[in-house]
């Protein structure tokens, strides 16, 4: 019962109407910035809800995983 192929090109050319092909570049890349943003806060808010004991013991693993990703590309 989801969106099929037909339905993505109707839904494409409607759009490509409405906006017109120059645009679409410019409404892409607003959306992609948008939905970059609304990641940015869930994770911030994420964050922010986690216990500072639980959040040091995160931040320290993905350090200690960050150094030996740097040490393998050094070899």
């Amino acid at each position: 019962m989801g969106i099929g192929m037909s339905e993505l090109l109707v839904i494409l050319v409607i759009v490509m109407l409405v906006f017109g092909a120059n645009r679409l570049p410019e409404l892409g890349s607003s959306l992609g910035k948008a939905i970059s943003g609304f990641k940015k806060a869930v994770d911030e808010k994420d964050r922010n809800i986690t216990p500072p004991t639980e959040r040091a013991k995160l931040e320290a693993a993905q350090k200690s995983e960050e150094a030996k990703g740097e040490e393998a590309q050094k070899s």
